[in-house]
């Protein structure tokens, strides 16, 4: 099964009450209160996201984090891999330039970066504005990813 983290899921959920009111500054103890969040959850998240420069850090009295640019800027590719590193569906892929034991045995690794990649693209083409919103109910997905029998050879 592939499953983001909870933590990236709940990083998505902060920055998405966020974008309500994206220039102002979100106290940490009040987005706890409105995602129904552990404190020490939303405390750690919204470092993350500050470290990654998705949120600004505001000090002192009605000090907290804002976005640091408009929701339209930030896409979930960026929130997920400020929580949880660089999206790596196989080992292989998050080697960081180190050979696999494996590799010379193994032909479906390159098909494996062709997916990763895939996925990547795919999240950074969704903006934190766009996953804000509910989605219509007349939402259809693109005719391409319907899956007939001529997709696979005999």
């Amino acid at each position: 099964m592939i499953r983001l983290s909870r933590l990236a899921a709940y990083a998505v959920l902060l920055m998405s009450h966020m974008t309500r009111q994206p220039k102002e500054v979100h106290a940490a103890v009040v987005l706890a209160d409105k995602t129904h969040l552990p404190m020490p959850t939303v405390s750690k998240i919204l470092a993350k996201m500050a470290r990654a420069g998705l949120l600004e850090s505001v000090r002192g009295r009605g000090g907290g984090y804002r976005l640091a640019f408009s929701p339209r800027d930030i896409t979930v590719e960026q929130i997920i891999s400020a929580v949880d590193g660089p999206i790596a569906l196989t080992i292989c892929l998050e080697s960081h330039g180190v050979s696999c034991k494996l590799e010379d045995v193994c032909p479906s690794q390159p098909n494996w970066r062709r997916i990763n990649d895939a996925l990547r693209h795919a999240l950074s083409g969704v903006s934190l504005s766009e996953i804000s919103n509910p989605v219509p109910l007349n939402f259809a997905l693109p005719a391409r990813t319907q899956v007939s029998a001529s997709d696979f050879p005999d």
